[in-house]
């Protein structure tokens, strides 16, 4: 058996609900019964849209700092190419052995330097960005890693 209620409404939904409990294999306790039902359907869907909003919106975090991240490396980048150009001086025709040799030596060292960086988490970007941060506003007792750390923890 179910269970009985008596519910106060307001007259314009009383209305509603008398001129609705006229159709055929319909009644009062039909319609406010699917009216709660779809209620609670409500609900859960919006617990879901509410999650799946807090997603999208650590993901669009994520993806500033992943565009942030890429700018900063395209103006290293640009800023090394420039000084390299801007530095090296030709070399002369009978010395472009040498100096290829030489630059593949560097090329490699390079290569070394940033796999072991990979492999042990030092990031001298990083750092260095930090560094140059620290020093642009002032030390405040605390380190730009550290709040990094609190803005990448609520992400």
């Amino acid at each position: 058996m179910k269970p009985r209620i008596q519910p106060y409404i307001s007259p314009e939904n009383y209305h509603s609900l008398k001129a609705m409990a006229k159709r055929p294999g319909l009644s009062e306790s039909v319609i406010v019964d699917r009216a709660l039902t779809a209620y609670r359907a409500g609900e859960a869907d919006n617990k879901r849209e509410a999650a799946i909003n807090r997603r999208l919106d650590r993901l669009t975090r994520q993806f500033g700092r992943i565009e942030r991240d890429n700018l900063v490396l395209a103006e290293t980048l640009a800023t090394f190419v420039h000084y390299f150009l801007t530095v090296t001086p030709p070399v002369p025709a009978n010395q472009v052995e040498a100096a290829r040799a030489k630059g593949d030596l560097r090329f490699d060292l390079f290569v070394r330097q940033v796999a072991e960086a990979l492999r042990s988490g030092q990031r001298i970007l990083q750092n260095a960005v930090e560094d140059v941060t620290e020093e642009a506003s002032g030390f405040d007792g605390e380190s730009a890693s550290e709040r990094m750390g609190e803005v990448r923890a609520d992400a």
